[in-house]
């Protein structure tokens, strides 16, 4: 075992060394995908167990894209559809979530913490906690941005836009038909959740699944996406190091 860390030791310097003069993501998007499944492999009855191993793998993460100058990450931690898990697995979940904002907003830690999503689905205790938690570091200029997506979901996160942006028009008085004739892309994407940060360049999944789920719909039109096959308390930072290697030798296009 002491071996074959020190060759990953090793493996992963080397990996590292060699992205110093690559192209990097500046924004990396994160499906956390696993934890229950991982808790059941190590033989934990309680899924509990899972979310805390992964809540406590998120914070290795953010300490990897540091070391690689990664300046957005956004972390997809709770689903809307998640909200239907039942109340003895939902509830420490929250609450392990809410946890995780407070550690990642204490003193002494570099990230602006924002939240994506449609947090007035959660107890209010659990979102109150979270929403301080991100305001604390509004002020923070020194880290990477952090954006931790709760009770989010794409199809949403589209609709919500359109709403407000409906509101909008609304209150300058325009009728329907002068709203149809005049909305364009740029008009609802203004109002999407990450309006002002840069789309995601890549978007990473454990646990096998090879697919999105409806995160970052809107924004990953022309995003690159890294599926791994183990679970999210298994993601290590050479597997990570190994993502950002395959985005580093893939040629962007933007559909020209």
């Amino acid at each position: 075992m002491a071996m074959r860390d020190l060759l990953y030791k090793v493996y992963e310097k080397r990996l590292a060394e060699k992205l110093a003069d690559r192209p990097l993501p500046q924004h990396v998007g994160v499906i956390v995908d696993g934890n229950r499944r991982w808790a059941r492999d190590m033989g934990f009855v309680n899924p509990k167990d899972g979310h805390l191993e992964g809540a406590n793998h998120v914070k290795r993460l953010l300490g990897w894209c540091d070391d690689m100058g990664i300046s957005h990450v956004t972390i997809w931690l709770l689903s809307t559809e998640n909200l239907s898990r039942p109340a003895d697995e939902l509830d420490p979940l929250l609450q392990i979530i809410a946890d995780l904002a407070v550690e990642l907003a204490a003193d002494g830690q570099p990230w602006q913490l924002r939240t994506v999503g449609a947090l007035d689905m959660l107890p209010t205790r659990h979102a109150t906690t979270i929403k301080e938690s991100a305001e604390r570091t509004k002020d923070r200029d020194t880290g990477a941005i952090i954006n931790l997506a709760i009770c989010y979901g794409g199809h949403r996160e589209i609709a919500d836009a359109v709403r407000l942006l409906l509101h909008e028009y609304a209150r300058e008085g325009r009728s329907l038909e002068e709203v149809a004739d005049l909305v364009e892309e740029k008009h609802i994407a203004k109002h999407l959740y990450l309006h002002g940060q840069p789309a995601p360049d890549l978007l990473i999944r454990t646990s096998g699944e090879q697919r999105l789920s409806g995160f970052l719909l809107w924004q990953s039109a022309y995003s690159e996406f890294y599926f791994c096959d183990m679970n999210w308390p298994d993601f290590r930072r050479v597997d990570f190091l190994r993502a950002l290697r395959s985005y580093s030798t893939r040629e962007r296009r933007y559909g020209t």
